[in-house]
């Protein structure tokens, strides 16, 4: 059962949530150095079959999740690339189960058509152009209707579990369960402080949308889903890139597309109110996460003989906030992710 709404304290919730994402760091990096040591003499292949496996991984980046369907239009369809592992965080979650149908056309018709009003039932956002820069100020009404709810967060993306049922159906649940390709998306359990991979084959259709809609939900702005008698966030605060699960899984190649540049050095307006602290703070946090799962899949690659991890950075960060969705922006975002592919080589991040 989903449960969405409970008693909220401000001043509680938000020192919770910030502990919550520490140790869930600090528990997951010790986990994932100790696997590190136990794969090291071990070779890349599936471990049940020993065959050779390919996988697609996509992280987080909310609407950026457009130039990561163009890529992957790139490779999949002029490249005729063909993966037998998904594996998506947030936006990727998002991404993953229409690209594993294989179905890229209605990847792209979800991406660029989908609205703000398709995402949220209540934004905690209010954007306005100026000067052709799309500014974000807190909608201060919503916020104080989710408080007077008694809701857990910021805002209320209901309407993107909706969306998810709409347009991934049971027929396409159907084509993929026993397909033989594993789907799979990140998830971070807040109530045992543990990241979580839920595999499509393991659920039926409602509980497989769920998971979706759960791991694309960036707290405290979108849904904290209860489920199961545990609270669900997005997948990026354990594992925003999880390109080491996929090896674990037997990839012995992997694609990976990370939705920012390797290396961030843009220099940001001052924050000016605390709403702006906590959105710069989220910034931070996933910065340094998408870092770490970096280098543990890097050093993981290296351990795990034969591995070969490709992956795509961006050049530029394209937006300040990927919570703002806009039809023209993502479809020139697909559009520009095609082009990325045809000139872009990605980074081999192990040998």
């Amino acid at each position: 059962m989903l449960d969405c709404s409970c008693p909220w304290n401000f001043d509680s919730y938000i020192c919770g949530f910030i502990d919550k994402l520490v140790v869930i760091r600090l528990i997951n990096i010790s986990l994932d150095t100790t696997m590190d040591k136990v794969i090291s003499n071990s070779t890349a292949s599936d471990p049940i079959t020993g065959a050779n496996k390919r996988a697609l991984v996509i992280s987080g980046g909310g609407a950026k999740g457009a130039f990561a369907g163009g890529i992957c239009e790139y490779l999949m369809e002029e490249k005729g690339k063909e993966y037998d592992i998904f594996i998506g965080t947030s936006t990727g979650s998002l991404l993953v189960p229409f690209l594993a149908l294989p179905d890229v056309k209605l990847a792209k018709k979800v991406y660029t058509s989908v609205t703000k009003k398709e995402i949220f039932k209540i934004s905690p956002f209010r954007f306005r152009t100026v000067n052709g820069i799309i500014e974000t100020r807190i909608n201060h009404f919503n916020s104080l209707l989710m408080f007077l709810k008694r809701r857990k967060t910021f805002g209320d993306s209901s309407n993107l579990r909706k969306l998810i049922g709409r347009s991934f159906t049971k027929r396409h649940y159907d084509m993929l369960k026993g397909s033989g390709k594993k789907v799979m998306v990140t998830v971070a359990n807040f109530t045992k402080l543990t990241k979580e991979y839920k595999c499509l084959d393991d659920y039926d259709y409602e509980d497989w949308c769920d998971w979706m809609w759960a791991s694309a939900n960036l707290v405290p702005f979108m849904s904290l889903v209860h489920k199961n008698g545990c609270d669900y966030a997005d997948g990026g605060f354990g594992d925003y890139l999880p390109v080491h699960k996929a090896i674990d899984e037997g990839a012995t190649e992997v694609d990976s597309i990370y939705l920012s540049p390797e290396v961030t050095n843009v220099k940001h307006p001052p924050i000016a109110t605390p709403f702006d602290t906590i959105t710069r703070m989220m910034e931070f946090l996933m910065t340094r996460i998408a870092e770490d799962d970096i280098e543990i899949s890097s050093l993981k690659a290296k351990l795990k003989k034969g591995s070969k991890v490709n992956t795509y950075f961006l050049d530029n960060p394209l937006t300040d906030n990927s919570l703002y969705f806009n039809k023209k922006q993502m479809t020139k975002w697909w559009k520009d992710g095609i082009e990325f592919g045809r000139t872009h080589q990605p980074k081999r991040l192990a040998l």
